[in-house]
């Protein structure tokens, strides 16, 4: 039987529990077609077929969804934190109850083996939606002393929900990057217009049926799909949308910035790419340093933006360090493969998301070979059918090599040397990148001393992608402005309002 990352597109369309594939927008709780009449195509990547025509959301349709997001604000912005709470505690349960059906969609768009999907990603949705459940009725501000007329003056804060909020999502995790907007952003009262990326909305649409199903009211969260030209550049210069939270690109993010300002200055929160270092010490445990690696770069076939890219390697342990990476590389598995050994089975490799990531990466694996770099293992496509590319290890890596600078987004490891640990973190910093960093060494000094020298948003010791709802995540830098996850995360949702007035009894 074949696993599910295997199975033809038109078998896995029919298949699942109640909830069929949505290709139209959501807007007001409502399926609808767009008025722009514009669809495009999403394609299984395992076996480069269409899957279904999608509706392509254009300045009218973001217009509807901005109408009926700010409709719904002016009661969800008064409704009870408790209200809130139990309504994302309830899409949390049926988001568990549905776990199977969404990770065979997910599998299908996005081309992640289904146990991974399953097994990971949704894991993580499900405690998302749970985590800002507990923060919905628990903000509210503070009681400040004054310094002038202290005894005499009552001075506190609210926290109000912002806005109607446009949240704009990448296709590398869409489910979990969906979960990581709307948790914050619904458990504050903010209302919601999300674009999903245009490569992978099917698995964020069935999501639509599960927040109706939840009572989410009319108009409080509308998703629409469509490229960023498009659908993106109208929700990004919408005059109504009060902030606007993006994870994608660099380049965009500029651009989503720039149309920030130029409009009316919506708050900006951006989670942008990266080119992670890895510093593996003389002193480190070489096979946790070696795990760390591997998941560091192959997991989600090296679609990550903190993907550690960059790995530096004490002189005295790059051997024995190299030896071991390229011995588990070699022992990942692929191409829909569940039974074969392997160290590491979230690791498990699908294809890249499309044709357009395929020929990205392997255009960077071509000029790795081109510049001098050594292929110590993979460095081709993987089989002819679907977009599979070989775990890819090269050594002798220098820093003024493309691979060495540029976010690849593949399956592709680069290995460098280093004599002393002031160098190798002069060398990590040496980028306008600033999402994450990692340090493999046993000596807590020295792992303290680098994580504050490092100049990134997280810094991983002894281990990497250890993610967890309550820790902060974003970049220094390039790498973006302001943090998803933890209680950080509300304050992305939120406006401070100081409230003063004299305590004068007149009794």
């Amino acid at each position: 039987m074949a696993s599910p990352d295997e199975q033809p597109a038109s078998k896995k369309a029919k298949t699942g529990l109640h909830l069929p594939l949505r290709t139209q927008l959501f807007i007001n709780n409502e399926w609808v077609d767009a008025k722009s009449k514009v669809v495009f195509d999403t394609i299984n990547p395992v076996t480069e077929e269409k899957i279904e025509s999608v509706h392509e959301a254009g300045e009218e349709d973001v217009n509807l969804a901005v109408q009926a997001a700010a409709g719904a604000f002016k009661t969800w912005k008064n409704s009870d934190g408790s209200t809130r709470r139990n309504l994302l505690l309830k899409l949390a349960d049926l988001v568990e109850q549905n776990k199977a059906r969404l990770a065979e969609v997910e599998s299908l768009d996005n081309g992640k083996p289904y146990h991974v999907a399953e097994g990971v990603d949704l894991g993580f949705v499900v405690e998302c939606y749970r985590y800002y459940a507990g923060w919905a009725d628990k903000v509210g501000g503070k009681t400040i002393k004054p310094t002038q007329n202290s005894s005499s003056t009552f001075c506190f804060t609210w926290h109000e929900p912002i806005g109607v909020v446009g949240q704009i999502i990448p296709w590398n995790f869409p489910l979990l990057m969906q979960a990581w907007k709307l948790g914050p952003a619904l458990a504050m009262g903010c209302t919601v217009v999300m674009k999903l990326s245009e490569k992978t909305p099917l698995s964020g649409l069935l999501m639509c049926d599960l927040i109706k199903e939840a009572g989410f009211p009319p108009g409080v969260v509308n998703v629409v799909n469509g490229h960023g030209p498009t659908t993106g550049n109208a929700i990004a210069m919408h005059p109504d949308i009060k902030k606007i939270a993006f994870t994608g690109s660099s380049l965009t993010g500029h651009m989503i910035a720039a149309a920030a300002a130029k409009t009316n200055l919506k708050r900006v929160t951006l989670e942008l790419g990266g080119k992670s270092p890895l510093i593996i010490c003389k002193d480190a445990d070489l096979d946790q340093a070696a795990q760390a690696a591997h998941i560091g770069l192959f997991i989600n076939m090296g679609q990550c933006c903190c993907a550690s890219s960059r790995i530096f390697i004490h002189e005295d342990v790059h051997d024995a360090f190299v030896e071991k990476v390229v011995g588990m590389a070699k022992r990942l598995r692929t191409q829909g493969d569940t039974k074969s050994e392997t160290d590491i089975p979230i690791c498990d490799l699908g294809p890249q998301v499309d044709k357009i990531q395929f020929e990205k990466v392997m255009n960077y694996i071509e000029a790795g070979k081109k510049e001098g770099a050594k292929v110590a293992l993979g460095g081709s496509r993987q089989g002819n059918k679907g977009y599979y590319i070989q775990p890819t290890v090269f050594t002798e890596v220098q820093d003024d090599m493309k691979i060495a600078k540029e976010e690849i987004f593949g399956p592709v490891m680069q290995l460098m040397k280093f004599k002393t640990l002031d160098e190798a973190i002069q060398r990590s910093n040496n980028t306008h990148f600033g999402l994450a960093a990692g340090i493999c060494t046993r000596d807590v000094g020295t792992a303290l001393a680098a994580a504050r020298d490092l100049e990134a948003g997280t810094v991983w010791i002894n281990c990497y992608d250890n993610f967890d709802l309550a820790a902060p995540f974003g970049g220094f830098k390039q790498s973006g402005w302001g943090r998803e996850k933890g209680e950080y995360a509300l304050e992305n949702y939120t406006e401070v309002k100081c409230v003063m007035m004299p305590m004068d009894s007149r009794n």
